[in-house]
């Protein structure tokens, strides 16, 4: 106490100076730097979402075409990224579908596609982003990016806050021995903005100016800063207000587009109804009034006509309830499956009665859903069970649920002829077929409309199986 005692007035002014000066200097640079540290994580999370959202949209056609070249093609694009360091696209089914760049070890990457959306690890920014198509995923891009630039932009402010530390303790000491009341002034007012900037985050704000000495430059350099990020972040708006309109601008034409596939279809498959029970019509006739009068082979040809006639309407039918699915408004009620299953299965079974069969219904949870829709599912996977069990001896289908992860799972299962999952890509397209129509009959568009059904009521479909082993369907529906 005595040796500050005998300190001189001037000396404690410029070590007091001196103390506050560099504390509100220190507090400044240290705000600045951690608001512009968080902003700058912020962004990063921004730039690789919006990189993500760009090649996702641009991968659909890939992935739907099934073709890897295209793929490559779009993820060699990242390029133009320095800091994204590895990517990968996989399939609807979780599969890895291709790599960027094509060296990469591909053990280093997620052998399944995890959570959706990007977070920071200890060495790199990494995430998920959903590759969607109208309401249908068809798979998930992964993206790997360094933290270099942070660890650039850390480096860079340190030396930025140590040189700004020591030109304000030397720049103080000089000038409080001449000017402190007029040091202390700027630095304050300089205190104030940070204080202000921090707290509402508007950049636009600006430091005062006082005076044009050594502070008044240190102030200069700081609006200076402010206004290059000021500048990135209108920047940084105006591009994602430019991607979500381009986003939003595709979105409408694959509407669009969409809209008048389904048109056509309806058009289409509505036109040709008449003409296909026409021909099978007056063939009909034609065998009943004149079939006394010809021999075996045009008895044949007839029934050949008659036979393809039916083909065509069941097709025709087939394509015009796909084709209205997509116009469809779906009003849902809280369903008995239970009761729409064993419905279901009494009238098929009317016309499979002689069959050895065994049929076992588990006790259903009741789903919420429109019920025409629902039933149309039931329908095509029970029919399916009971058509590729045919040649069975014995037949045995089993129907049961399980809830799992906020949904309801319901399940056909059969010990049927089933199918080679290699050509399971082919399961659910419009007139795919898995068995020649000589082995079992049908027009390849009921699993389509399966599929289309359950995706309006936002769940998903999918199916496990073996040749000679029979086969496992899988449809699940939101709790709600």
């Amino acid at each position: 106490m005595m040796a500050n005692k005998n300190i001189s007035i001037r000396n404690k002014l410029m070590r007091i100076i001196m103390l506050i000066s560099g504390i509100v200097v220190l507090m400044t640079c240290l705000v600045f730097f951690l608001n512009d540290f968080y902003s700058f994580r912020e962004s990063t999370l921004q730039n690789i979402s919006t990189y993500g959202q760009i090649i996702s949209n641009n991968s659909t056609a890939a992935l739907a075409f099934e073709s890897k070249e295209d793929a490559q093609e779009i993820l060699s694009a990242l390029k133009a990224e320095q800091h994204i360091v590895a990517a990968s696209i996989y399939d609807a089914y979780g599969k890895l579908f291709c790599v960027y760049p094509t060296n990469y070890n591909i053990n280093q990457l997620p052998t399944t596609p995890g959570v959706v959306g990007y977070h920071f690890t200890n060495t790199a920014v990494e995430g998920f982003q959903p590759i969607v198509q109208g309401s249908k995923r068809l798979g998930t891009l992964y993206l790997k990016s360094d933290l270099n630039a942070l660890y650039d932009r850390f480096k860079l402010y340190v030396i930025i806050m140590g040189l700004i530390l020591c030109f304000s303790f030397v720049l103080t000491f000089v000038l409080s021995k001449f000017l402190q009341r007029g040091v202390s002034a700027p630095i304050l007012a300089l205190a104030e903005t940070a204080k202000a900037i921090s707290e509402e985050k508007d950049y636009s704000v600006k430091a005062v100016k006082l005076s044009n000495d050594e502070v008044g430059s240190l102030t200069d350099a700081f609006n200076q800063m402010l206004t290059e990020i000021h500048e990135q972040t209108e920047k940084l708006n105006e591009f994602n207000q430019t991607l979500e309109q381009r986003v939003k601008d595709r979105t409408n034409e694959l509407e669009a587009a969409n809209k008048e596939l389904e048109s056509f279809s309806y058009s289409v498959s509505h036109d040709l109804r008449a003409p296909a029970r026409a021909i099978h019509s007056y063939a009909n006739v034609f065998l009943e009034d004149y079939g006394n009068k010809m021999d075996d082979e045009a008895k044949r040809l007839i029934n050949v006509i008659l036979k393809n006639g039916k083909k065509m309407g069941s097709l025709i039918d087939d394509l015009l309830a796909f084709s209205q699915l997509g116009r469809k408004e779906l009003i849902k009620t809280t369903l008995s499956m239970n009761e729409i299953a064993s419905n279901v299965w009494n009238e098929l079974y009317k016309i499979e009665s002689n069959r050895n069969i065994t049929f076992d219904l588990e006790d259903l949870p009741d789903a919420h859903a429109e019920k025409t829709t629902i039933q149309q599912v039931w329908v095509n996977l029970i029919s399916n069970a009971l058509k590729y069990t045919r040649h069975n001896p014995k037949t045995y289908i089993k129907i049961y649920a399980q809830e799992k992860n906020g949904e309801i799972i319901y399940c056909v299962k059969d010990n049927g002829s089933g199918f080679d999952m290699k050509y399971y890509n082919k399961l659910f397209g419009v007139f795919q077929r898995l068995h020649s129509q000589e082995e079992f009959e049908g027009t390849g568009v009921g699993l389509a409309i399966v599929e289309r059904i359950i995706g309006k009521h936002g769940g998903k479909i999918w199916a496990e199986s073996a040749v000679d082993k029979g086969a496992t369907f899988y449809f699940s529906l939101p709790i709600n």
